[in-house]
C-alpha cells in the first residue's frame, strides 16, 4: 500500500511517498474486531505464515504459530503481517528510490534513508490499519524486536488495542546487547565495499561485513547448551580424517563444525539482507526505551497502557533474559493491569520463540482462546 503523505519521524525528519508491504490471513469479521497485528523482528518480513505456491522454502517465519487450527487460529482471527519501513522485503527502505533526490538522478536512499524507531514503525502500522478501516486491534503480537513493537502499541495507541502479546522481549536493551549490535555494525561499516552506505552506486555489496554481523548475531540467539549438543567440539568430517586424531592447528581453515555452521549462516544472510537495513534496524533496537522520558521509571511509563497482556520468556535466552520480561510484568502489576506471564524452561536460547515447544504453543493458544471468547461475549 502506498502512502503519499509525509510520516513525521521521532528524529524530527519525515518520509513521504512510501509503501508498506503486508500480508493477511483469515477473514475480517463484520464488526472488524478480530484483527491481530504481527510485528516482526530484525531479519523477518510480512510473510509470517503459509507458503507461496511453486516456491521452495517459502514458509512464513512464524508458520508454526499462525494458521488454521494453530495457536493463533486464522479460522477465528484476521492476521496482518507488515514489513517495517527501512526493511528490505518490499516496504520502502534504503534500496528504494529517494523522491527528494535531485531531479533526473534516480538515486536510491542508501545511507540517506532517515533514522527510524520502534515508535515510527507503530505509527506507520497505524496508518495501514486506518486505510483498512480497522479501528481497534484484538491484539498486537511479536517476539524480540517485534515484542517491543507490541509493547509500544499499548503505549502509543492504548485506545486501539485490547491485548498485547510480548514474547522473548525487553523494555530496553542492556549495555551488553547494545555492544553486540555495535560490533556487528562496525563489521559492516568498515567493509571496504560499504562506501559510506552508498555501495549500490558502486555495484558492490559489503558481504564480508554482513557475514560477520550475522555470525555475531547467531551466536547470541542460541544457548550454550544447544551449541554444545548440536556441535560440541566436533571437527568437520574431512578435517577429522586428515588430522587422524590430532589437530591441524591452522589459522585459515574451517576445522570445527560450529565454524562451518556460522560461516554457512553468514554466507546465506549476505545474499539476501541489505547492509543499510541492518544498521537501521539494530539502531531502532538500541533506541527503544519507553521509560527514558520518565526518568527511567518503567512503572510510570507503562501507566498509559490499558489493554491486557501476555508475556512469555525462555530460561536460556540470555539475549532477552526472563528478568527483563519480569521487569515489564512488575511495572504492569504496579499499575494494576491485567497481565499473564509464562516463563518456559526451554534449552533453545533466544530462538525458542520461533520453535515448537508444546508448552509455549499451549500458552499462546490458550490465551487466544480467551481473546476469542471475549469477542463472542
Amino acid at each position: 500500500m502506498h502512502f503519499p503523505a509525509a510520516l513525521p519521524l521521532q528524529s524530527g525528519a519525515s518520509i513521504r511517498d512510501y509503501s508498506l508491504s503486508f500480508e493477511t490471513y483469515g477473514a475480517l469479521n463484520a464488526d472488524k474486531s478480530n484483527a491481530v497485528l504481527i510485528c516482526h523482528a530484525l531479519n523477518a518480513s510480512h510473510h509470517v505464515a503459509g507458503v507461496y505456491p511453486g516456491q521452495d522454502k517459502s514458509e512464513g517465519w512464524w508458520d508454526n504459530m499462525i494458521g488454521p487450527g494453530k495457536p493463533l487460529d486464522t479460522n477465528r482471527f484476521f492476521v496482518i503481517g507488515v514489513n517495517n519501513l527501512g526493511s528490505c522485503f518490499g516496504s520502502t527502505g534504503p534500496m528504494s528510490l529517494n523522491p527528494d533526490a535531485p531531479v533526473g538522478s534516480a538515486r536510491v536512499y542508501g545511507a540517506d534513508f532517515p533514522v527510524v524507531t520502534v515508535e515510527d514503525w507503530v505509527n506507520a502500522q497505524a496508518r495501514l490499519l486506518d486505510a483498512m478501516g480497522i479501528d481497534v486491534l484484538a491484539a498486537a503480537m511479536g517476539g524480540s524486536l517485534g515484542g517491543m513493537q507490541a509493547l509500544s502499541w499499548a503505549l502509543q495507541y492504548p485506545q486501539r488495542l485490547r491485548h498485547a502479546v510480548v514474547v522473548a522481549s525487553a523494555p530496553n536493551l542492556t549495555a551488553e546487547n547494545i555492544a553486540f549490535n555495535e560490533v556487528a555494525r562496525r563489521a559492516i561499516t568498515t567493509d571496504p565495499d560499504f562506501h559510506g552506505g552508498h555501495f549500490y552506486a558502486h555495484g558492490v555489496i559489503p558481504k564480508r561485513g554482513l557475514r560477520i554481523a550475522r555470525m555475531i548475531g547467531h551466536i547470541t540467539y542460541l544457548s550454550d547448551d544447544v551449541m554444545n549438543e548440536k556441535f560440541g567440539r566436533q571437527l568437520r568430517e574431512a578435517v577429522s580424517r586428515e588430522a587422524a586424531g590430532s589437530y591441524l592447528y591452522s589459522t585459515q581453515d574451517v576445522e570445527f563444525q560450529i565454524e562451518s555452521y556460522l560461516r554457512y549462516q553468514g554466507d546465506k544472510f549476505a545474499e539476501y539482507f541489505d547492509a543499510n537495513t541492518y544498521l537501521l534496524i539494530t539502531r531502532a533496537l538500541d533506541y527503544f526505551d519507553p521509560a527514558r522520558s520518565y526518568g527511567g521509571d518503567l512503572s510510570q511509563a507503562l501507566a498509559r497502557a490499558t489493554c491486557k497482556f501476555l508475556l512469555v520468556s525462555f530460561t536460556t535466552d540470555w539475549r532477552f533474559a526472563p528478568q527483563r520480561s519480569r521487569e515489564i510484568v512488575k511495572a504492569l502489576l504496579d499499575n494494576r493491569r491485567d497481565v499473564s506471564y509464562a516463563e518456559i524452561d526451554a534449552p533453545h536460547g533466544h530462538d525458542a520463540f520461533l520453535l515448537d515447544d508444546p508448552r509455549y504453543m499451549g500458552v499462546v493458544g490458550a490465551y487466544f482462546d480467551g481473546v476469542a471468547k471475549e469477542m463472542a461475549a
